[in-house]
């Protein structure tokens, strides 16, 4: 195996391990804000994990003004992504707001072919095509109604494939880090939630003394610190200078699957066979762009050549 296609698999790995724990992050999510406001838990969420992260921050010693407002830039559309996104699950269940955030993989293409001038491969297409009849299917399934978090997880999707590719913008000519970028995102997201959350909220600081189920509470952010962020941030940034971004899209579009799995397991929502069989799709489509197709790709452009 070269180095090229070794690379890829390992960004590949790393992108379904994604998936699967924002998969259930959305249940995890959904269970927390039983104790605590979408603002005070994100602002406690990406603070943890700044500070975590802040020593990675002096490998950002050296860039140019324009790469710092670059990377100020993802933050900020990362903070929107998250306001959008949280205050959606707070107003829609776990696995509406899981199979609704997959419509990112069909934006992605569109958005990387008007901005960074890649025209997707008749792969990708297919691909793309069949994790939206997968993502119709899901949001279909009988118990889907537009509503007002509904609305926000789209604009969440939306945001979402955007984000993928100012991140390749930003990050594809230099040699930023990736922790270092995800260090000054967490900053960006929690300073901008931290903010908001005191302008808005009556005693945060308080109210987060007097949670009803501290030992469920911080089990729940734990998980959503450490494998949500710190471990998905890192990966998504580290895969997406490695491969392009309708490829990160569609290996995380399986996202919606796990998500339903574990909403179903762990907050006891319902899903109909046609909403599983929507799943499966979303799944093929990530088969699409797993090892073999990187293979086929490498394999057609070496004939070229």
């Amino acid at each position: 195996m070269n180095d090229q296609r070794k690379s890829l698999l390992i960004s590949d790995l790393m992108l379904l391990a994604v998936a699967v724990v924002w998969g259930t992050s959305y249940g995890v999510v959904k269970s927390a804000l039983v104790f605590y406001p979408v603002l005070g838990l994100l602002a406690l969420r990406f603070t943890l994990t700044f500070v975590i992260l802040s020593p990675a921050l002096r490998q950002l010693a050296g860039l140019s003004l324009r790469q710092y407002l670059g990377l100020l830039s993802t933050g900020l559309l990362l903070l929107g992504i998250f306001l959008s996104e949280t205050f959606g699950l707070l107003h829609t269940t776990a696995t509406n707001a899981a199979f609704l955030i997959s419509l990112c993989v069909m934006l992605t293409p569109l958005v990387e072919w008007a901005w960074l001038k890649r025209r997707p491969t008749r792969l990708e297409w297919l691909a793309v095509g069949i994790s939206m009849v997968g993502a119709a299917l899901m949001a279909l399934h009988g118990q889907f109604g537009v509503n007002v978090g509904d609305a926000l997880i789209l604009l969440a999707a939306v945001c979402r494939a955007v984000q993928v590719c100012l991140i390749k913008r930003v990050v594809q000519s230099s040699q930023i880090p990736a922790l270092a970028v995800t260090a000054l995102q967490s900053g960006v997201v929690a300073l901008g939630c931290m903010l908001l959350a005191f302008i808005t909220l009556p005693a945060p600081v308080e109210s987060l003394a007097k949670v009803a189920d501290p030992v469920a509470f911080w089990g729940y952010m734990a998980y959503l610190v450490l494998a949500c962020t710190l471990f998905a941030f890192f990966a998504q940034n580290y895969a997406i200078k490695r491969s392009n971004p309708t490829r990160v899209s569609l290996l995380m579009g399986s996202e919606p699957l796990f998500g339903g799995l574990f909403a179903v397991l762990w907050l006891n929502e319902s899903v109909t066979v046609q909403g599983w069989i929507g799943g499966g799709l979303i799944f093929v489509s990530c088969v699409l762009a797993s090892r073999k197709w990187s293979f086929w790709r490498l394999k057609a452009a070496a004939s070229v050549a």
